[in-house]
């Protein structure tokens, strides 16, 4: 079995007699410290293909023994990575993969075991949505000595790969609210944002889905997401939240409500030691700007008063300076006085 961490998708293992393509040949030098490391140690495996004169010799915990690359013969690459699980207790493997994420060559994960037979396969990762991105998985290790990142085309849009040992322990939830699946991603703390398909209400607050589906968006209001929905009274508060692909993280989508622009969200970050924040520099400028690649969550708090009564208009671009992106997952909430609201009423002195 295999856990998708992006909507935790339980997916059945597939088995082939099939033999894989022995892909390797030389393994990866150790690194210098790994006489210290511990089985936490986790391993950044760079697979961008340059020339050997700009490329250095990687080096990885002792648990990596090889990275090769091979095309198949059938108009596909493969990247083939050979671990052994540093522990009898460490059995699943965390991946998270960079990409380009282009339709007609979305990579997916296939592991094997010791005597060439697949034991498991993702299903294509990504969504098609023609930008820098990354997706992970969870790959139960039993019996896996050899896991493959398999592209159609040359692999030029493939990146690299995050691997790391997973642990397990007991959590608690409360019973009241709504399910979140915990996601261990090793820098960011957020969960997979859900879009209810019915509006709620809970203590005074409303929330509505206006689009599950993934929406590309352009730097103007002419290549925005463009969403209306209704209100039947005045709210006190309105926060709109959506998740956004690849965006650069110094400029943030922009919200327009019912024809004025009422500012950009706010990213939700994760650490900058995450492999996601891919550097750029343009020419004449001095600092180099930050695209994250993959998606991040944007909240933006609305001004009640750009809000009316009836039918709304809202439109959200990707930045000035995001050209292209994708949002998903938009929702609104909006609060409204509740019989237990805890408010001070203050009077002018």
């Amino acid at each position: 079995m295999l856990l998708r961490l992006a909507a935790l998708f339980l997916l059945l293992s597939a088995s082939s007699s099939a033999f894989a393509q022995e892909a390797i040949s030389n393994g990866l030098p150790q690194d210098a410290n790994s006489s210290t490391q511990t089985v936490s140690d986790s391993a950044w495996i760079d697979l961008r293909q340059q020339p050997a004169a700009s490329s250095k010799p990687q080096s990885a915990p002792e648990w990596v023994e090889a990275v090769n690359m091979t095309p198949d013969g059938g108009g596909k690459t493969i990247f083939r990575i050979r671990v052994s699980a540093p522990s009898p207790d460490t059995q699943v493997m965390f991946m998270r993969l960079f990409f380009d994420d282009n339709d007609k060559a979305r990579p997916e994960i296939v592991a094997w075991d010791e005597s060439g037979s697949q034991v498991v396969r993702s299903g294509t990762l990504g969504s098609g949505i023609g930008l820098p991105t990354s997706d992970a998985v969870m790959i139960p290790m039993k019996g896996i000595s050899t896991v493959d990142v398999e592209v159609p085309g040359d692999g030029k849009n493939v990146r690299g790969a995050y691997l790391d040992w997973m642990t397990s322990s007991e959590v608690v939830h409360p019973l009241n609210a709504e399910h979140r699946d915990i996601i261990p991603e090793p820098f960011s703390s957020l969960p997979p944002l859900h879009s209810p398909e019915q509006d709620l209400e809970k203590f005074g607050t409303v929330t509505a889905t206006l689009a599950s589906e993934t929406i590309p968006v352009g730097s103007d209001a002419q290549r925005g997401a463009v969403f209306q929905f209704g209100i039947e009274s005045q709210p006190l508060l309105a926060l709109l939240t959506f998740e956004v692909a690849s965006p650069r993280v110094d400029s943030p989508p922009e919200v327009y409500v019912n024809g004025e622009d009422v500012g950009p969200a706010t990213l939700t970050l994760p650490e900058l030691a995450d492999p996601g924040y891919r550097g750029k520099m343009e020419s004449l400028l001095k600092e180099m700007r930050f695209q994250y690649t993959g998606w991040l969550r944007a909240q933006k708090l609305i001004p009640v008063s750009n809000l009316k009564v009836g039918t709304n208009d809202m439109i959200i671009t990707s930045g000035s300076a995001t050209s292209t992106s994708a949002i998903r997952g938009t929702q609104v909430q909006l609060k409204y006085l509740w019989e237990k609201s805890d408010y001070l009423l203050q009077t002018d002195h």
